[in-house]
């Protein structure tokens, strides 16, 4: 029997087990003789004819294969090369538990993450009509929460930065922005449309004072108990209002920051201002993004955003 045949032979026998043992369903199979195909075609490339002259870096050069694609076949997504490797990965550990072989050079080997989805934009009806119904009726929780979700679509806050924000972070007159500390501790300061300003003072003038509890309480947003509002307690009012307005979608904190920048993007905003507006570039390390200045954001703001003043 040649070396060649050896390999197949022990593929042979992994697909058996995982027929007999396993019982796998017929489409797995296919999936599993197919991706395992492909790794004996690399391993026949590479010039590899014996299970133990495998590596680990041949089985990472065939998962960079797979993400490049070949003559044979596309590149392939994520999710597709993740599955051709877990399928070699089984190969290997069971090679060595058969005693087909002394090494398992795939263990270390990690298949690759799928992209995570975005969560899907609301429509703008949508984001207005859980505006409106977070700000009814009339009481001191009503006019924080109606700020507080102004804040998150007006923004694009992260819901930590939000909860975080003390009242000194709010700056007025002609430089009417905000200061948010994003991840790590960086510090941007974005425009504050006149929508959210107005939720803002309503809350500031006719909600805070009567929730408070202490004059050194320094928290922007708070709760019943006059405390800092928490990251739960603030997922738990979105959910509320959009269950009031009638939205039957899922939603977020992570809802509205997404709709805030594809909002934005829609009205004809540069990607590379909506990146510096979530907190996403870093000027210093990169060369990717461009430096843009309060100013510039706030003219494109309010060129862009959809309630970034009134009509």
């Amino acid at each position: 029997m040649s070396a060649a045949d050896a390999v197949d032979r022990a593929v042979r026998t992994y697909l058996d087990h995982l027929t007999v043992e396993k019982g796998l369903a017929l489409n797995t199979l296919t999936s599993y003789r197919r991706d395992l195909r492909r790794y004996r075609e690399h391993l026949a490339g590479a010039g590899i004819d014996q299970l133990d002259q495998i590596s680990e870096s041949t089985v990472s050069e065939f998962l960079i294969r797979l993400r490049e694609g070949s003559a044979d076949h596309p590149p392939l997504s994520a999710s597709s090369a993740a599955r051709t490797v877990v399928a070699v990965r089984g190969f290997h550990k069971f090679a060595v538990a058969d005693g087909l072989a002394t090494l398992d050079p795939a263990a270390a080997v990690k298949p690759p993450t799928p992209a995570k989805r975005l969560p899907k934009a609301l429509s703008l009806s949508d984001v207005e009509a859980i505006l409106e119904a977070a700000g009814a009726p009339d009481t001191p929780l009503a006019l924080r929460d109606r700020a507080l979700l102004e804040l998150l679509y007006g923004t694009g806050a992260r819901i930590s930065e939000a909860v975080g924000l003390d009242v000194d972070d709010i700056s007025g007159g002609e430089t009417d922005a905000l200061l948010l500390r994003g991840k790590g501790g960086k510090e941007r300061l974005v425009p504050i449309g006149s929508y959210a300003r107005v939720a803002m003072d309503n809350y500031l003038v006719r909600g805070r004072p009567d929730l408070v509890s202490s004059a050194s309480n320094a928290a922007l947003f708070l709760n019943s108990r006059g405390g800092r509002l928490s990251r739960q307690s603030a997922w738990t009012v979105l959910v509320k209002a959009a269950e009031r307005a009638g939205v039957t979608r899922d939603v977020s904190p992570h809802t509205l920051r997404h709709s805030f920048a594809t909002h934005l993007l829609d009205g004809g905003a540069d990607v590379r201002v909506v990146q510096e507006l979530l907190g996403h570039a870093s000027v210093t390390t990169t060369q990717v993004y461009t430096l843009v200045t309060v100013d510039n954001l706030r003219e494109v703001f309010a060129t862009a955003h959809p309630r970034a003043r009134h009509g």
